[in-house]
């Protein structure tokens, strides 16, 4: 599949995006641990949400990175 320029500039904006959400997620996570009334049931839910997000990231960086031919 080529993409024209136009589809990588998006892709790589929402990559951008989605790096950002996942590293405020890291932040977040490590607040609530650190709280002594972090909500064990919200931190799953930011994990798993990040690893949603993680999933995504990868995803969008094959559809950018080209295939090599050997």
């Amino acid at each position: 599949m080529v993409m024209d320029q136009l589809q990588q500039v998006q892709l790589r904006a929402k990559l951008q995006s989605l790096l950002q959400e996942h590293a405020d997620l890291d932040v977040a996570i490590a607040a609530l641990e650190q709280s002594a009334t972090g909500d064990q049931l919200q931190i799953r839910r930011l994990k798993k949400k990040k690893l949603s997000l993680k999933d995504e990231i990868t995803t969008i960086e094959n559809m950018l990175i080209p295939d090599i031919i050997a």
